[in-house]
């Protein structure tokens, strides 16, 4: 099938070259093509234009976009989709005054998402999960990385790799597998945390290498569940399988956890609400990308990360939803580029980079997505009537989507 979109208002993300991450000052670039077309083949993007250079394209569908802007679709770097249940009434008990760690500690949290999810079935878990990925497609997610994490044991760690597997067989937005491996301790390993963590990286990650659905492997490296040893203990054992570090670092304390993930290598660390000066320099030459989830901030009310210190250190941002059933339960990334402007302090186009390509550069997959590119693939946003693209983040309740364009097909 092939795609003709004519006079587009702006056609933003544009690279003549393929660039793959944006830093600091370049973040406040955004590349514009104004009165635009582009054509998709089957399931890339072959070309585009201005208007005045276009000459006739035969296409299978043409779309009138006069008036509209067309970007890359978002890429969500950071989700937890695939869980069992909710978690409402935490929702309530925060309300009332309890903290984080006091809901965790009465056996709420990521215990109580890990019960719910080892009394499910598989295809029941799928269900459940395939049609939340179907809402952040809808709201103009192509690219999505789902981590494991609920699980707690390695039968319903193994459980949902596949049902992740399945998820990325049956639908077509480019979907990301990351073993969560060390999300919480298990009730049963309160007092032996050490022995949790032998069981973690003597079974778990070699059972889970097997199945050879994940390159990535995830810690929670936070005070109260995983330290800096080990997290280290951890990802070298995760090396042993070839998988990479994406880590949770610094979301209530500073422990050291960005350095460690510089050091093993790791593609991204996210959260980062908690940053000092050390860790600044710790990302300093490093292909490490930091991830800010500032759905998760507003959610459970703790402070945003500091994304202006980032990015005027030179340094590169992603931003991500965190989507999950007790810290941030929406998936929605338009959103999540508005927060990012009035809570981050980032323009329009810092957020929209942030959104596009950091976000595929923080999944390891901004070679083929994130930006309007010939030869990427198409996954494209094609917005309702505005003005200009920093509609979008300033409305910020409000759906700018009209149409949605992944892997070259018209949804």
């Amino acid at each position: 099938m092939s795609i003709l979109i004519t006079n587009i208002k702006q056609l933003l993300q544009v690279h003549d070259s393929n660039v793959t991450i944006v830093k600091g000052d370049a973040m406040k670039n955004l590349p514009i093509i104004e009165n635009a077309y582009v054509y998709i083949d089957h399931d890339t993007i072959i070309e585009y234009g201005k208007m005045e250079d276009y000459r006739p394209i035969e296409a299978d569908t043409v779309i009138d976009a006069t008036g509209k802007i067309v970007l890359p679709s978002w890429c969500d770097s950071h989700t937890h989709v695939v869980y069992a249940g909710d978690r409402t009434s935490e929702f309530v008990d925060r309300i009332n005054g309890l903290s984080y760690a006091e809901i965790a500690n009465k056996g709420g949290g990521i215990l109580n998402s890990a019960k719910k999810l080892q009394d499910t079935s598989e295809d029941d878990l799928f269900e459940q999960s395939i049609k939340r990925l179907n809402e952040l497609i809808a709201m103009g997610s192509g690219a999505v990385e789902i981590k494991t994490g609920y699980g707690l044991t390695t039968e319903a760690e193994l459980k949902m790799l596949r049902v992740i597997k399945r998820i990325k067989q049956e639908s077509l937005a480019k979907i990301i597998p990351t073993l969560l491996a060390a999300h919480a301790i298990p009730e049963e390993f309160k007092s032996k945390k050490q022995d949790y963590i032998k069981y973690i990286t003597e079974e778990l990650i070699p059972q889970a290498a097997k199945l050879n659905i994940t390159h990535y492997v995830d810690v929670f490296c936070e005070e109260g569940y995983f330290d800096i040893k080990d997290t280290e203990a951890i990802l070298e054992a995760g090396k042993k399988y070839n998988l990479r570090p994406k880590i949770h670092v610094n979301q209530f304390n500073i422990l050291g956890g960005i350095a460690l993930g510089v050091k093993h290598n790791a593609l991204s660390v996210d959260h980062l609400e908690e940053l000092n000066d050390d860790d600044i320099e710790a990302l300093k030459g490093s292909d490490t990308i930091s991830v800010a989830l500032p759905g998760c901030s507003y959610f459970i009310s703790i402070p945003y990360t500091p994304a202006r210190k980032i990015i005027d250190a030179g340094l590169p941002l992603a931003i991500a939803t965190d989507y999950n059933p007790g810290t941030a339960p929406s998936g929605n990334m338009n959103f999540v580029v508005s927060a990012a402007c009035v809570k981050l302090k980032l323009t329009p186009e810092e957020a929209i980079n942030a959104a596009t390509i950091n976000g595929a550069y923080a999944m390891g997959i901004s070679n083929m997505y994130g930006s309007i590119t010939r030869g990427k693939k198409a996954n494209l946003i094609i917005t309702k009537p505005m003005n200009h693209y920093s509609e979008i983040p300033y409305a910020f309740a409000h759906n700018p989507i009209e149409q949605v364009i992944i892997n070259g097909q018209l949804l």
